[in-house]
């Protein structure tokens, strides 16, 4: 004990300096505020708010990150390029009415119109035939007038010619014609998947004979629509690529990530490799060639979910992102299901909507979905 007479007061020098001061705070005390230290908010120095995998994007040099940015568009120019001067995504063929034959200039209104189509082959994918009427319509006059069509679909083989739907079709489409000359063009049919090589249609229009006699209908120009092959082609090629190279980016990514405990992995490092990236593997859909060899809906439907599966998986990562900045504590309840409700509500009406089509499609080659649902309109407020 020492004694300070001249200031009238007395105190104990600890022994062992500044570090025998520790033994003045007690243990739990100590733990107390070591607990605090998660839920600080980060500063500007601190590598992230958590202890992670330190990831490699924050510890890029200057040049390091150019180079990559570089690389990144170099991959995008090319892809570009490819997409520029490669092959055309859709080919057409056209057919004038007035060059079947048994079609008289009184028959342009009402048909029947027999339409051999060009040969096809699985690489084709789908099959569509729109119709342009000509008019000569002189007065510069925009009108519309809806008329009902009738469609048989035939389809060749080695036999002989075979009928695809038993009973003719029957739809209501509309006529818009907005000046003089070519009017709006009009799907008549479409087919989900080739399973002919050649189809033969046989079309006839009722309600058209007013326009025909105020307007006379010049021609219809018929046009078969296809996906071009060289593109098929292309798109197998490089999905599965793309397929082959993220299925390698995330077994690289999963080896070296196996010596760390996933707690200690990054909100990014737990997306990527557990989430991200095999929906990428499924969005490129390595199935893809069953669309071509199978007589089913199915490896159509498949793509569809991949595709929309992946665009939500997206979305709800940016969500949970942004949210999650400065929260450390992301609990399942409070932090993922809302998101979880929000993206998932959203996939499942994707979902519905593109199955429903695509099944549509298929029962139906007349089915379109501007014109067939209007039926199934709600009205939630009546008058």
């Amino acid at each position: 004990m020492e004694s300070g007479n001249n200031l009238g007061y007395s105190y104990y020098m600890p022994k062992g300096g500044l570090l025998s001061l520790k033994t003045l705070c007690p243990g739990n005390c100590c733990d107390i505020f070591g607990v605090f230290n998660r839920y600080l908010a980060p500063a500007y120095h601190h590598d992230r708010c958590e202890r992670s995998v330190q990831m490699k994007l924050y510890t890029l040099h200057k040049r390091e990150f150019v180079m990559i940015l570089l690389g990144f568009f170099v991959a995008l120019g090319l892809v570009i390029l490819i997409g520029l001067v490669g092959p055309p995504i859709t080919w057409t063929a056209e057919t004038l009415a007035s060059s079947l034959l048994n079609v008289t200039e009184n028959e342009m209104a009402s048909g029947p119109f027999v339409l051999p189509s060009p040969p096809l082959t699985a690489y084709h994918q789908q099959l569509w035939l729109m119709a342009k009427i000509e008019t000569r319509n002189q007065d510069g006059e925009a009108f519309e007038k809806p008329f009902t069509m009738t469609l048989d679909l035939y389809g060749s083989t080695k036999g002989g010619v075979v009928k695809v739907y038993e009973a003719p079709t029957q739809k209501d489409r509309r006529l818009t014609c907005p000046d003089q000359g070519m009017c709006n063009p009009i799907t008549l049919f479409h087919v989900g998947f080739i399973d002919f090589n050649k189809y033969y249609i046989a079309i006839k229009f009722f309600g058209l004979e007013s326009t025909h006699s105020r307007y006379h209908i010049k021609n219809i120009h018929f046009f078969f629509k296809t996906y071009n092959p060289s593109f098929t082609q292309l798109e197998i090629s490089f999905r599965f690529l793309y397929s082959l190279t993220t299925f390698v980016v995330t077994s690289w990514l999963m080896y070296v990530l196996r010596k760390y405990v996933i707690a200690d992995w990054s909100i990014e490092q737990k997306w990527m490799s557990t989430i991200l990236l095999p929906l990428l593997f499924l969005y490129n859909n390595p199935a893809l060639p069953l669309m071509f060899l199978m007589n089913s809906t199915v490896p159509g439907m498949l793509d569809a979910i991949f595709q929309v599966t992946f665009l939500s998986g997206i979305f709800l990562f940016w969500l949970s992102i942004y949210h999650g900045l400065r929260q450390v504590e992301r609990r399942f309840l409070t932090f993922y299901l809302p998101k979880l409700i929000l993206v998932g509500s959203l996939w499942v009406s994707a979902i519905i909507l593109s199955c429903w089509q695509k099944l549509n499609s298929t029962r139906d080659p007349t089915y379109n979905l501007d014109m067939d649902t209007i039926k199934f309109n709600v009205k939630l407020y009546p008058r």
